[in-house]
Formats: structure tokens, C-alpha cells, sequence
């Protein structure tokens, strides 16, 4: 990875977890997270500093909180291909590209998301059978 990246196009440069995770609870709550991001910290018993310590140990996790913010509380368009393949951490956001207002999210469109994603992994898994 290139170690001359100028981060300051990232709006997750020098922000912390418990800060991220902090913001998106305040304005979604735990329901809202979980059903979105289905993992199960947001469920059982959930806490933001209990969270935090588990986004901390499980990349991919954290990752997925990462990328909720910046997509879904941070309301950016979607990464690009090649940024997309970096951690959310480590992608630039372009600058003529601004964080706006939160999105507003439901349970019937996180229900529908789940669907859809089960759909995809479905075809995906029929693909590799063969």
C-alpha cells in the first residue's frame, strides 16, 4: 500500500471507533444498526463500549460499521471500484464529494436489504456448485 496517501479526503482519518459508533447509536439506536449490519453485538446485551471491543478485535466487522458510516450516517456516495477494494479506513474520498445529512433508514428496507443479500450469496453459492 502506498504509504504517501494524503488522508485528509477520508472523513474516518483520526476519528475513533467508540466516536463512530457513538454518532451512528445516537441516531439510529441499536435496533437500526443491527438490522442493517446484522451482527450481533448490536443485539445481545448491547453496550457501546462492549461493542467497541469487539469491532476491535473482528476486522471484519469493524470494517462494516466503517462502511456504514461513511455510506449510510455520512450519506457519501458509493466507493469506486479501486477504492473499494481497500478498507474503508484506507479509501479517499474525492474532494468535490461532501458528507451529507444521515440517511433515513427503516426496518422494512433493512428486511428488504437482508433479502436481497441473501439472494446474491444464494446465486453465488449456485455458481461455485458448478
Amino acid at each position: 500500500m502506498n504509504t504517501e496517501i494524503d488522508y485528509k479526503n477520508n472523513p474516518l482519518h483520526g476519528v475513533g471507533l467508540k466516536s463512530i459508533l457513538t454518532e451512528i447509536i445516537e441516531h439510529y439506536g441499536f435496533k437500526i444498526l443491527f438490522a442493517y449490519l446484522n451482527i450481533n453485538c448490536f443485539k445481545t446485551n448491547p453496550s457501546i463500549d462492549s461493542s467497541v471491543k469487539f469491532l476491535k478485535k473482528t476486522d471484519w466487522a469493524r470494517e462494516k460499521v466503517e462502511a456504514f458510516y461513511l455510506y449510510e450516517f455520512k450519506n457519501l456516495p458509493k466507493a469506486s471500484y479501486e477504492q473499494f477494494l481497500f478498507p474503508p479506513r484506507d479509501r479517499i474520498i474525492p474532494e468535490c464529494q461532501t458528507p451529507g445529512k444521515p440517511k433515513e433508514l427503516s426496518f422494512e428496507d433493512a428486511e428488504q436489504l437482508r433479502e436481497k443479500r441473501a439472494k446474491k450469496a444464494a446465486e453465488r453459492d449456485h455458481d461455485m456448485s458448478y
